[in-house]
């Protein structure tokens, strides 16, 4: 073909999940996607940039993240804080972003990588490897064919993205760009952000989907489809867990859209008259703005069914009796 191409066959799943994503893309478009709900597009965004790092094993919640991306002060690791305000700089950038362009993929890298390493916005020099954690999942190919192998893919995507359907494009760009591992460190974060990149150019909502929060719940599983393509020899596996988990996530979106239409309780609407954006709020704040004195009332009435139509977040969802849980609107 004159060109490197990627080994992945398609696949009756992934054309399952690409006919079931188009069907919830149409159901969106009459919400005008984000465009008109700021809160949401930000919320969202703020989610894929700490899931992102959550991956990466950063120490800060979602609220730090929140914090730092609001310009508050956050007591937290400052490598992590300037990990979060490169990325937020980065994903930013998505509307300007020419994912088909190796040179726009290492200005991006700089701006992810500022202050944090040396070979920000350069290709490796040295030797990698792909971990989970402590575990070593694969050694990525030596430093010296990395220019080779990311001008190859780069050149398949160019001839190939009007013959392949850019969902699966995407999802074969993000496996072979982590096996390749082309950079000394923030190799997850630009897949991520790449993968959303290209399908932001097919679907601008794409860019205010938080796709990498959906991955880091199933952080196990996406490690796992890493390491089964790497010993089948193609990126079939991965390409059929991401569109499940873009499927997965465009369920959440609707009936987050859904949620900010639908005709929400006088307990509910109360609650969010008192809830600023942006603000965490502990249980007792919001029962003393409430007047409220009974917790189950609280729970029953008010908070449950706002997190249920996505209207109002937990920091730390994970454990929702955490005493040091706080609620953010949506």
């Amino acid at each position: 073909m004159g060109y490197y191409e990627p080994p992945f066959h398609i696949t009756n799943k992934m054309l399952g999940h690409v006919s079931s994503i188009s069907e919830k893309l149409g159901a969106i478009s009459p919400f005008h996607s984000l465009e008109s709900r700021p809160h949401l597009r930000k919320n969202n965004r703020i989610q894929s940039i700490h899931a992102s790092l959550r991956i990466e094993a950063t120490s800060l919640s979602l609220s730090e993240v929140r914090d730092v991306i609001n310009g508050h002060l956050v007591l937290g690791p400052q490598r992590e804080i300037q990990e979060v305000k490169n990325a937020y700089t980065a994903y930013e950038k998505l509307d300007e972003i020419d994912p088909y362009s190796i040179v726009d993929l290492k200005k991006i890298h700089k701006v992810m990588t500022s202050t944090l390493i040396d070979e920000s916005g350069e290709f490796r020099s040295g030797e990698e490897g792909v971990f989970n954690g402590e575990q070593c999942i694969f050694m990525a190919p030596p430093a010296k064919f990395v220019p080779k192998l990311m001008n190859d893919l780069f050149d398949w995507m160019k001839a190939s993205q009007r013959e392949i359907h850019p969902l699966i494009l995407s999802a074969i760009f993000h496996y072979e760009f982590v096996f390749i591992h082309p950079f000394a460190d923030g190799n997850g974060r630009m897949a991520r952000l790449w993968h959303t990149a290209l399908l932001s150019k097919w679907r601008s909502i794409f860019s205010y989907i938080p796709i990498e929060s959906q991955i880091e719940k199933f952080q196990e599983e996406y490690y796992q489809a890493i390491t089964a393509c790497h010993s089948a020899g193609n990126s079939d596996i991965f390409i059929e867990f991401m569109l499940e988990q873009i499927d997965l996530i465009l369920d959440a979106v609707i009936r987050q859209l859904q949620a900010s239409n639908e005709q929400i309780s006088e307990y509910v609407k109360k609650l969010l008259e008192i809830m600023e954006y942006d603000i965490p709020y502990t249980a007792r704040e919001l029962m003393e703005k409430l007047q409220l004195k009974s917790k189950e009332t609280f729970r029953k009435n008010y908070m449950n069914p706002a997190i249920d139509m996505n209207l109002v977040a937990m920091t730390i969802p994970d454990k929702p009796q955490s005493r040091n849980q706080r609620y953010v609107r949506r």
